[in-house]
């Protein structure tokens, strides 16, 4: 036995050890995370989990040799499925086939999402536990038609009468669960982020930022998220600061090229970016974090710049008022927004918010305590 298996043990409830726990996680597109806030999230409770003893499998769409198989990743067993079909439709036949699967597996569920919530209802039919995070009001979504709406809004609906424990990653998500199901079925974690006490400063100058002189904002660039209005009301004047505005941009794309139409000369347009370090400069040196999102729980984003002790800007709504609290400070539309802008200019007030932000993440947002409660909910079953 090696010492690092000793220590995974000496460390595991001994429960845990005696019951060689098991848990199945669907929803995602695989592990080691590439693709957003579920994955980011489903690879840090896989690997707490192995380390304290559980065994964890995780389905991951597509197969490099076109056919079903399995390895090892970081103590945790994933298994490869392979598609025909490309989006949305690869998706639903990645989810099919591993939901089909699945009922060959030990354990629990734990299912990231409802987009195909008609699988839970299956799954459910079948006597298996399933835990299902119930993510954001994903059918409320301006960037979806309605044939799309229609089908997200059946699929929450299905996902949350099957489900054996929902839960809701923000107070308001729980409450509006509420409405279709007992409370008693709901548990409301949130999601966690990591601390940045420290960046690299270098990382600035390559993108044209100076330390307190810029304020950024990490956004896909749709409708609900406000980018074109915050991008206006940072441009409406002269500010001898810039707007960093992380992701892809095109012109042939009409939404995004009316915010590249709208942008003033110290809005930078940076790309995507996704190497960490970049990223920690970027929250930890700036002025203040831009959060325009409309719908949705509790976001990875707003938690990862309270984690960085950014002030925040965000749009007023239950969910970001919530998450950000007294950290932020919140508008409703492009005047309202530049007003705030505004206000931050002042660096003592964005200094006070750092201060409550930090105070906000180190409260709720702790990736410890975020995990121990999922590990918590999947010791019900």
């Amino acid at each position: 036995m090696s010492l690092d298996t000793l220590d995974r043990l000496l460390e595991s409830p001994m429960e845990e050890i005696a019951t060689a726990r098991h848990v199945n996680i669907l929803g995602i597109r695989g592990l080691p995370a590439a693709h957003g806030g579920f994955e980011t999230f489903a690879e840090r409770l896989a690997v707490y989990l192995h380390q304290r003893g559980w065994q964890v499998t995780v389905y991951c769409q597509g197969s490099e040799t076109g056919k079903q198989y399995e390895d090892i990743w970081e103590g945790i067993r994933r298994i490869h499925i392979p598609t025909r079909l490309d989006g949305a439709a690869g998706t639903i036949e990645f989810d099919c086939k591993a939901a089909a699967d699945v009922l060959k597996q030990p354990g629990n569920i734990l299912t990231l999402g409802y987009n195909t919530g008609f699988l839970c209802s299956w799954l459910a039919a079948r006597g298996r536990t399933n835990f299902v995070n119930m993510d954001g009001l994903e059918w409320k979504r301006a960037k979806y038609g309605l044939g799309a709406k229609t089908y997200l809004w059946v699929n929450e609906r299905l996902a949350a009468h099957a489900g054996t424990k929902l839960v809701a990653d923000h107070p308001a998500i729980a409450d509006h669960l509420a409405t279709r199901v007992s409370r008693d079925r709901i548990v409301t974690i949130p999601y966690g982020g990591d601390a940045v006490f420290d960046a690299d400063v270098t990382r600035l100058a390559p993108l044209g930022f100076e330390p307190d002189r810029f304020f950024t904002l990490i956004a896909r660039p749709e409708p609900e998220n406000s980018v074109l209005e915050v991008v206006k009301a940072f441009s409406v004047k002269p500010r001898g600061m810039k707007l960093a505005l992380l992701g892809k941009y095109s012109k042939t794309v009409p939404y995004q090229a009316e915010v590249l139409a709208a942008a003033g000369p110290e809005v930078v347009f940076t790309g995507p970016i996704y190497d960490k370090p970049i990223l920690n400069a970027l929250r930890f040196y700036s002025r203040a974090y831009l959060h325009g999102h409309q719908v949705g729980g509790t976001n990875p984003s707003l938690v990862e710049a309270l984690g960085a002790a950014n002030a925040v800007i965000a749009h007023d709504n239950p969910f970001n008022r919530w998450v950000a609290s007294d950290a932020g400070v919140y508008f409703s539309d492009v005047d309202s927004c530049a007003a705030q802008i505004d206000r931050l200019s002042d660096s003592k007030l964005a200094g006070e918010l750092r201060i409550k932000a930090r105070a906000r993440w180190e409260e709720n947002f702790q990736w410890p305590m975020i995990l121990d409660a999922y590990r918590n909910l999947l010791m019900e079953g």
